[in-house]
């Protein structure tokens, strides 16, 4: 009788993602080599006994030897083993594929189908993703968010009785899940991030577009025609033509050709569908046009994997944000203070500046800019910013790069000033006269601080303490 072939799991990547990833292949009985290009991963401590590690490199010849290859999301594909493995026929997928794998292996000995609601866009998936997980267990369901929200996806596996999931999905993880297969699927909206990953847009939005692999429905917004064509032609593309689809417009008295939109009735916003109003703005906490299609994106997914309405309306009315994203933090001395720290690339400023420009007027915003900048055109934030903002505070490694790009309307270039650290713009902007200021950096963080959270809660700390002076 011939011998089992041992299979060799080989999880490239230390970090959460990676970690559950050799968590759940172990306790199926499967060998694992852990390689990570940092010679002391800080999660090694938390290895399982018997694991194999090989740390400070990524060895080709390793990776070779594999049956299969876990990448995690923060590893560049481009690795010349990573690529070497690939070219010899070696299977490279995401934990999220194990997890979906495995899900639906449960599923079919239970003789059941647990819906997955797959998130992805440049902006605003964690706020719409935390949405429709509220949005589910107020219907009574149990349900399991994660992914690049914060839980990785293997660990939902361990929730007893799970009726539902929802996943943020970035596009680094999407570019390694070939079977996805969601209930319902969307792309809230693409702008330009991780070119220097990807390419460029066309390389990004490929990536983003495998969310509708095999997807059951899909939920497209209207407003950019762009990306509803390319949406629908991937639905096509991916065999799921036959998909239910259900539009979403943020465009005020102008998108009621979608399902589900916004009018404004004697000076008031409602979110509507189909011609029946939902919900008042005003009842709403999140604030800004951005936020409102948010709430309707959420509210489609809902629509689609049967979620009731009222108790859907009833998150809505109670939820306040998410921490760094466009977070209201406090008002002093008559002015608003809004930390978006998770404004890490250009169409997530353009959103929130939009937003809260909208709600505070023209030229009311003090906007603090500034970090590493991707590679991004900061001329595309020109048009808003000139619209809608006071003046502009630039911190960090890229500030000359912003500048150049804003000057793309040479009227902003006394509007720009160097502040060079965020406590100095933070100073500078609490001393003008802007109606609220704004930390929507549109950068990555890391050249100043250890994370985007790390640098928006130095500003939360800052405006806590003109509080209490």
């Amino acid at each position: 009788m011939t011998e089992p072939v041992e299979l060799l799991y080989v999880v490239v990547g230390l970090g959460a993602s990676g970690l559950s990833a050799v968590n759940f292949l172990t306790a199926k009985g499967h060998t694992v080599l852990v390689v990570d290009e940092q010679s002391a991963p800080g999660l090694a401590s938390k290895l399982p006994e018997g694991v194999q590690t090989a740390f400070g490199g990524i060895d080709q010849n390793l990776l070779l030897s594999a049956s299969t290859i876990v990448i995690s999301p923060g590893v560049d594909p481009r690795h010349s083993a990573i690529v070497a493995a690939k070219g010899a026929g070696i299977p490279v997928v995401s934990d999220v594929q194990l997890f979906v794998d495995e899900l639906r292996v449960r599923d079919e000995k239970l003789g059941k189908q647990t819906p997955i609601v797959a998130i992805t866009g440049s902006n605003a998936k964690s706020t719409v993703t935390t949405l429709v997980g509220e949005m589910a267990k107020a219907s009574g369901k149990v349900v399991g968010v994660g992914g690049n929200i914060g839980t990785p996806a293997l660990e939902l596996l361990s929730i007893a009785d799970l009726d539902m999931v929802v996943l943020e999905l970035s596009s680094f993880q999407l570019e390694h899940i070939g079977r996805l297969g969601a209930s319902v699927a969307t792309i809230l909206n693409i702008s330009p991030d991780h070119l220097d990953r990807h390419g460029d847009m066309q390389g990004y939005l490929a990536q983003k577009l495998r969310i509708f692999h095999e997807a059951g429905a899909a939920v497209i917004c209207i407003d950019d025609e762009s990306l509803q064509v390319s949406c629908q032609q991937a639905l096509l593309e991916k065999g799921v033509g036959g998909a239910g689809v259900i539009t979403t417009s943020g465009t005020i008295d102008g998108g009621d050709q979608a399902d589900l939109y916004l009018v404004k009735e004697q000076g008031v916003i409602w979110l509507c569908r189909q011609g029946k109003r939902l919900i008042s703005a005003d009842e709403v906490f999140i604030k800004g046009g951005h936020n409102l299609l948010n709430a309707l994106s959420a509210l489609a997914l809902g629509v689609m994997v049967g979620l009731e309405m009222s108790a859907m309306l009833k998150v809505l009315g109670e939820f306040r944000g998410l921490p760094h994203r466009c977070e209201y933090v406090d008002k002093v001395a008559n002015r608003a203070y809004f930390n978006d720290s998770k404004g890490t690339n250009i169409g997530s400023t353009i959103a929130a500046v939009d937003g809260l420009g909208a709600v505070y007027d023209e030229r009311s915003l003090a906007l603090i800019l500034g970090g590493l900048g991707k590679g991004q055109d900061f001329s595309e934030l020109s048009d808003c910013v000139e619209k809608y903002v006071h003046s502009i505070y630039l911190i960090g490694a890229d500030a000359q790069a912003i500048e150049k790009g804003l000057l793309a309307k040479p009227s902003l270039a006394r509007r720009i000033h160097h502040a060079g650290n965020m406590q100095t713009a933070f100073a500078l902007a609490s001393g003008s006269d802007a109606k609220a200021v704004l930390l929507s950096p549109a950068c990555a963080s890391f050249d100043q601080f250890k994370s985007y959270s790390d640098r928006g809660e130095q500003f939360v700390a800052m405006v806590k303490a003109l509080t209490t002076a």
